[in-house]
C-alpha cells in the first residue's frame, strides 16, 4: 500500500513495529503512547491534517507543544522532554524513509530543561533502624529488599535476578551476578560475607512460596506470580517498615540505591569505581546519586591537608655523629648524609626545573650507595 493511502496513525505504527525488531518492548510502547498524545491533540485541533506533508511546525507543533505546558495536573519537565525526543526520533526516521516532511518539526530549543533531581539516601539512623526492621521480618520480600540496600543494584534487577547469581569467582572472592537489565548491560557487584548470608536465606525461604509462583519461576532468585504483582509486593512491605520505624520521608525502593552510594563514597569508594558499581554508563548520573554533605567536606578536606603535609615531609635520614672514616662504610655513611642533606635543600628550591635536576642527582648517589651495599655485603 502506498503512503497516500494509509492514516497517520498507521504510518506511525508501521514504523514503530519495525524499530520493535530492535528496542525492547517497553521503548516501542512509550513511542506509541507519545504518538497517541500527539495525535490526539491534531485530530481535536486540526482534523484536517491527514498527512505527514500537511504537518507544518507552526501552528501544529508548536500548538501541542503548548498544549503538553497547560495539562493539569502540570507533566514534568522530563515527561515533555521524552514525548518530543521520541516523536522527533519518528519524524526524521519517516523522512529518511522517503515521506514528504517539513525539516526542522521539532527543534533543540523545544525541548525543556532536564528536571534537576537531588541525591536522596535515607538520614543514618533511619537507614540503619530500617534494616533492623527488615531483618526482622526476614521473609523472601524483606530479604530482598536488604539484597537491593547492600549491593546497590536497581529493584527491577533484583527480581531479575538468577538462582545462581552469587558466584565464587576466586577462593577468597565472590561477586553477585546482575543480568541485563535497563541499560542492556551485565555486570558483576562484589559479595561481601553479609551479601551471602542474604542470598543463601532467600534461598532458604524460597521453596515456601506459593507453589503456583514457583512453577512461574524456574530459574529466578525471587518466585512470583508475575513481575508487576513482585514489585508491588516489595514496595508495599518497603513503605510498611518505612512506617514502623517512624521514616521522616517517603521511602522508595530507589532510595536505598541512593542510600548505598552514598556510604560507599564515605568509604573511600572513588567515582568511576562507583559508577561500575551502579551501573551507570555517565559519571553525571552517578553524581546525581550521592549527597556531600558539610561533614563530608570538613573531613575530606581535613584528610587532604594531612596528606599535603606527608607528602612535603622531607624523610629522615641518619645523619653521622663524627666525621667518617676513610674506608668503604664511612665512604657509605657520608653518601647517606650527602642524600639527606640534599634533599632537604631540594624540597626548599621555587624552581621546578632545578629541583628535577637535583633529583636525578639524588638517583645516581642512590644508585653508588646501592653498588656500595654489594661491595660490602661481602663483608658483612
Amino acid at each position: 500500500m502506498s503512503h497516500s493511502k494509509l492514516s497517520l496513525d498507521q504510518i506511525f505504527e508501521s514504523h514503530i513495529q519495525t524499530l520493535a525488531l530492535t528496542r525492547r518492548i517497553a521503548t516501542a510502547a512509550q513511542h506509541r503512547v507519545a504518538v497517541r498524545r500527539f495525535l490526539g491533540f491534531l485530530q481535536g485541533a486540526f482534523p484536517q491534517v491527514r498527512r505527514l506533508s500537511e504537518l507544518r511546525r507552526d501552528p501544529h507543533l508548536l500548538g501541542w507543544f503548548r498544549f503538553l505546558c497547560q495539562q493539569d495536573p502540570p507533566l514534568r519537565n522530563r515527561t515533555r522532554r521524552l514525548y518530543l525526543l521520541r516523536l522527533r526520533r519518528l519524524l526524521e526516521d519517516l523522512a529518511a524513509e522517503g515521506h514528504s516532511l517539513q525539516p526542522n518539526l521539532i527543534r533543540r530549543e523545544d525541548l525543556p530543561p532536564r528536571d534537576q533531581y537531588l541525591p536522596r539516601p535515607l538520614p543514618f539512623e533511619e537507614d540503619q533502624q530500617l534494616q533492623e526492621e527488615l531483618r526482622r521480618a526476614d521473609n523472601l520480600f524483606s530479604n530482598a529488599l536488604l539484597l537491593t540496600r547492600f549491593t546497590g543494584i536497581r529493584i527491577g534487577e533484583c527480581m531479575d535476578l538468577s538462582l545462581d547469581c552469587c558466584q565464587r569467582l576466586a577462593p577468597d572472592h565472590c561477586a553477585l551476578r546482575v543480568p541485563l537489565g535497563k541499560l542492556h548491560t551485565e555486570r558483576w557487584v562484589p559479595a561481601d560475607s553479609e551479601i551471602q548470608r542474604i542470598v543463601a536465606r532467600i534461598l532458604e525461604l524460597r521453596p515456601g512460596a506459593p507453589p503456583a509462583h514457583l512453577a512461574k519461576s524456574e530459574g529466578w532468585l525471587l518466585p512470583r506470580g508475575s513481575r508487576s504483582r513482585l514489585y508491588r509486593s516489595l514496595f508495599d512491605l518497603l513503605v510498611d517498615a518505612a512506617v514502623r520505624v517512624n521514616c521522616s520521608s517517603h521511602v522508595t525502593p530507589h532510595r536505598l540505591r541512593h542510600t548505598y552510594a552514598t556510604e560507599m563514597l564515605r568509604l573511600g569508594v572513588s567515582l568511576p569505581v562507583l559508577m561500575q558499581l551502579l551501573g551507570h554508563k555517565d559519571i553525571g548520573m552517578t553524581l546525581l546519586y550521592v549527597q556531600v554533605t558539610q561533614q563530608d567536606l570538613q573531613r575530606e578536606f581535613h584528610l587532604a591537608r594531612k596528606n599535603v603535609a606527608e607528602l612535603h615531609r622531607v624523610p629522615t635520614l641518619p645523619m653521622p655523629n663524627n666525621t667518617p672514616h676513610a674506608d668503604l662504610p664511612g665512604i657509605h655513611q657520608a653518601l647517606t648524609a650527602t642524600r639527606h642533606l640534599l634533599e632537604t635543600y631540594r624540597r626548599g628550591l621555587p624552581n621546578e626545573l632545578t629541583r628535577r635536576r637535583l633529583q636525578r642527582l639524588d638517583g645516581r648517589l642512590f644508585a653508588i650507595a646501592e653498588q656500595l651495599d654489594h661491595i660490602l655485603m661481602p663483608e658483612k
